[in-house]
């Protein structure tokens, strides 16, 4: 009676821990952005047809992605294509803001940036965590993935979310 007549409702509390991606899995089929908001694909079409090393960062401009995470990739693209691999960094943020700090990396030819702009990418992953005290969002852990067609073969995430240890090119280059 009461709850009828002050409209209260039971919360379902969940203490199992969220199915983030795994290998095996297939990637999502999700929308992300390549140089604008106007030129995008779908994850799983971009991927299906190829054996890629993807990785995702917290955000574009952010000491650790800037300084380490993405020099390496572009540093080793050679390595990894010369293995097979196309390189992809993805990350929470717009089209605009990953084309300038590809610029400003040299990434031409090296990495492909995508950019997940609402995050849909990182939920669908369950890789996305609240980063909204120093990013002003939810942001991508920081993780790498090895792709075959689509599939995600090995998976690097870091523990802490933002780390730089697992998820670095030089421990990608090691596992292939």
């Amino acid at each position: 009676m009461l709850r009828s007549v002050f409209n209260i409702h039971r919360r379902q509390f969940h203490t199992t821990q969220r199915a983030l991606i795994a290998e095996g899995d297939q990637i999502p089929n999700i929308e992300v952005q390549l140089k604008s908001p106007a030129e995008t694909v779908k994850t799983g079409d971009l991927f299906k047809d190829k054996k890629a090393i993807l990785f995702g960062v917290p955000g574009a401009f952010t000491p650790g992605c800037s300084q380490k995470h993405l020099p390496g990739y572009v540093r080793e693209a050679e390595t990894l294509k010369s293995k097979g691999f196309d390189v992809y960094c993805v990350a929470v943020n717009d089209a605009f803001v990953m084309n300038e700090w590809g610029k400003a990396h040299k990434v031409e030819g090296a990495v492909t940036l995508l950019a997940d702009p609402k995050g849909d990418f990182a939920k669908a992953m369950e890789l996305d965590f609240d980063a909204s005290g120093a990013l002003g969002n939810h942001r991508f852990q920081r993780f790498a993935a090895v792709l075959d067609h689509g599939k995600v073969k090995k998976l690097f995430v870091e523990p802490d979310k933002t780390g730089l240890n697992v998820s670095l090119v030089e421990n990608i280059i090691k596992s292939l």
